[in-house]
């Protein structure tokens, strides 16, 4: 069963260790995202070492903005060449996001998304938070007043 944008996009809000993931998961909830042709779905983490470390390279010379590309770098550092990852694609206009999984969407290892050329990223916004209610503090009879201290005018 493939992986839907909604469940990669929850999993990918879920890892930590993804400075960039809200932005990026924004990016694979808009609708405009599409998946993008996939040629090579079933991947390693030693292939991806090697095209994203060449990427890294080129977007720094042709100043392209890219996301998550310093984090997917050391988690692929980590892995053993030959692990099998899941490679995603999806793209929108002239930007395109990579999410890499071990296989079930759940367990992301990182994530990037980029434009073409030094076109800037898209904003992306972010769900609002949720309004939770929260309990006041008590206040404690020891805080200070700082216009006790004022005195009359």
């Amino acid at each position: 069963m493939p992986v839907t944008q909604r469940q990669l996009a929850a999993s990918l809000r879920a890892c930590a260790h993804i400075a960039d993931r809200e932005a990026i998961a924004g990016f694979l909830l808009d609708p405009a995202t599409q998946p993008s042709i996939n040629p090579f779905r079933t991947t390693s983490a030693g292939a991806q070492r090697s095209t994203w470390a060449g990427q890294s390279f080129e977007f720094r010379t042709s100043r392209t903005p890219a996301l998550g590309l310093a984090c997917l770098l050391r988690a692929l550092d980590v892995l053993q060449g030959d692990e099998a990852l899941v490679q995603e694609i999806f793209g929108s206009g002239p930007f395109r996001a990579y999410v890499y999984h071990r296989g079930d969407g759940c367990q992301i290892v990182g994530a990037v998304l980029h434009g073409r050329g030094s076109v800037a990223l898209p904003a992306v916004t972010s769900p609002a938070p949720r309004r939770t209610t929260r309990r006041s503090s008590p206040t404690h009879a020891r805080q200070l007043d700082l216009f006790a201290f004022a005195g009359p005018g």
